[in-house]
């Protein structure tokens, strides 16, 4: 090999490296904001962006409108990328990019992020159907309704940086409302999510709604088991505890009720009887209690991923409807299991309620008796008096003479 074709072949190998850096454009940095992209009016808020080692400065810029915060930044924080808002406002929202520099090339933009201020107006409110726990494949509705009339809503999941926004439609007068439809869902979508609303003419947007749970159910994991005491029929007014169990350890257990758009019930799991476990006490339980009941397992590095169910639990509750039985007075009995359960409320029997109406039968007709012997003791009292009467004033009338009639003519 000639001397001139080996001094190629290292200038080469040393140009290398940097020849894509200076030909082409640098690759585009991330750009995020801390604590983070949805803020709350007067909160400080820092925009980050973080470009390649090379990076020897960086420039942050808003689309279709200029920040003038952006030139009272300090260079020492520009050329690290840190771009802080002490007290933001509804002018420091919008749509942000960045870009860094190094040996006088430009990196590409990127990608956009988009910061939300939000304020005290009403907060609307977020519901999902059909119900805040799914399997992968499932499609679901997340709803954001308000009564203030606003123009337009946006749903944001906690970590994520894109918004999903949507026009309010007015189902009527005064009322406004958006469907966000998600599916097929994939593990991905389980998070926390809330919604927001806002006016056309305005950049302010309202308080946020109240957190919702996504919760995606999945088969990896062997199911928990499911069961109930003191049985799967109780009567109207009764305390019931739903069990939730499971061999292996799980972190967090999760109670649900078939059709029920409510966030499900979680507890932390307890180490007992070699077992992890968690009771969910219920009562004095009603009507509105009965249905199928399903628990859930998950772990603390992913809360949002369920396990798959437990084998669905039937609730009975017998009693009138919608409210508790009055406890009775005395000692209740204990029943024999599930199965010997009677449908009468607690402590209480058949042959013990005959006896109790009879008991109140007899007592009514022995009244009745007394009041019918009073009455007739009474008449005789009054009778008998109107017969001394008679008898006293009888002799008299006996004793006259009676006017002899003459025979004379």
């Amino acid at each position: 090999m000639t001397p001139i074709l080996t001094l190629l072949i290292c200038l080469g190998l040393s140009l290398g490296p940097r020849t894509r850096v200076q030909a082409g454009i640098l690759p585009k940095p991330m750009l995020w904001a801390e604590p983070d992209r949805v803020i709350t009016q007067g909160s400080p808020v820092t925009l980050r962006c973080q470009g390649n080692l090379e990076a020897r400065g960086y420039h942050l810029y808003r689309e279709r409108k200029s920040a003038s915060w952006i030139t009272s930044i300090r260079p020492e924080l520009v050329k690290k990328g840190q771009f802080p808002i002490p007290s933001i406002t509804w002018e420091d929202a919008g749509r942000y990019r960045c870009q860094y520099y190094s040996h006088s090339w430009w990196s590409e933009h990127s990608d956009p992020l988009e910061l939300v201020v939000t304020g005290v107006s009403k907060k609307p409110s977020l519901s999902v159907q059909p119900g805040p726990v799914v399997a992968p494949g499932e499609k679901l509705t997340l709803q954001c309704d308000s009564d203030v009339g606003y123009d337009r809503f946006v749903l944001y999941k906690e970590g994520e940086r894109h918004l999903l926004q949507r026009s309010g439609l007015q189902p009527q007068a005064g009322l406004s409302q958006a469907n966000f439809t998600l599916g097929p869902v994939s593990h991905s979508h389980g998070g926390q999510y809330r919604c927001y609303g806002a006016h056309n003419l305005s950049s302010e947007w309202s308080a946020p709604s109240d957190p919702l749970d996504i919760l995606i159910s999945r088969q990896t994991h062997a199911r928990p088991s499911l069961s109930v005491q003191p049985g799967p029929t109780v009567a109207s007014g009764e305390n019931v505890t739903l069990l939730c169990q499971s061999q292996g350890w799980m972190d967090t257990f999760f109670l649900t009720k078939e059709g029920a758009a409510d966030a499900p019930l979680h507890l932390k799991s307890k180490h007992r009887s070699h077992k992890y476990q968690a009771e969910f006490p219920m009562g004095p339980v009603t009507s509105a209690h009965a249905g199928t009941y399903r628990c859930y397992a998950s772990f603390s590095y992913n809360p949002y991923l369920l396990t798959h169910p437990s084998e669905p639990l039937e609730l009975v509750v017998s009693g009138p409807s919608g409210s508790p039985s009055l406890p009775l007075t005395g000692p209740t009995p204990t029943p024999a299991g599930p199965e010997d359960q009677s449908l009468n409320p607690t402590g209480s029997d058949p042959q013990s309620g005959l006896g109790r109406h009879l008991g109140v039968v007899t007592g009514v007709l022995v009244a009745f008796v007394l009041l019918l012997f009073l009455l007739l003791l009474l008449f005789l009292v009054l009778r008998h008096r109107r017969q001394g009467k008679r008898w006293t004033s009888g002799p008299a009338q006996l004793l006259t003479p009676r006017k002899k009639t003459s025979m004379l003519p």
